[in-house]
């Protein structure tokens, strides 16, 4: 949860760029962590639970209608984290990785995992995910993402 993620950055003195000192930056990673909830989180998460979690409990496919009103959705989400969130800046809060890009790269992995390639028409977005990975260390990423990644094994 968000709480405990910022008790951890807080208690184990993580480098400032996680959580960042500057009120203005940490003003960005705590309003884009109150806006994701009911926005990125919500989304995705309806998109990924139509698409892998419901077929899988009612043995049924979503009615593809339903499947693109959840994808409008998401897409309205994702526009609104590009052009609110990210403008022109390599991340979130700026020019280093916080919290907010790491809760931010999780949520849209979801979607991305269970078949809905978010980041393939949008250029934007896509190069902020590499960059993401590629602060995190791709290897961690990897790892950090391979439960999810198997879902469409069930």
């Amino acid at each position: 949860s968000i709480a405990i993620l910022l008790y951890m950055v807080q208690k184990f003195k993580t480098p400032d760029h996680w959580y960042p000192s500057d009120l203005e930056k940490r003003a960005r990673v705590d309003e884009y962590l109150c806006w994701q909830h009911t926005n990125i989180r919500m989304k995705g998460s309806k998109w990924f639970l139509s698409k892998m979690i419901l077929p899988l409990i009612t043995g049924q496919p979503l009615p593809p209608e339903k499947l693109e009103f959840a994808t409008e959705d998401l897409n309205v989400a994702l526009t609104q984290f590009e052009e609110k969130f990210l403008q022109d800046k390599p991340f979130i809060a700026g020019s280093e990785i916080s919290l907010a890009d790491l809760v931010a790269v999780v949520e849209l992995m979801q979607p991305v995992c269970a078949g809905y390639d978010l980041f393939e028409e949008r250029p934007k977005l896509k190069e902020w995910r590499r960059r993401v990975e590629e602060a995190v260390g791709k290897e961690l990423f990897q790892e950090a993402h391979e439960d999810i990644m198997n879902v469409k094994n069930l």
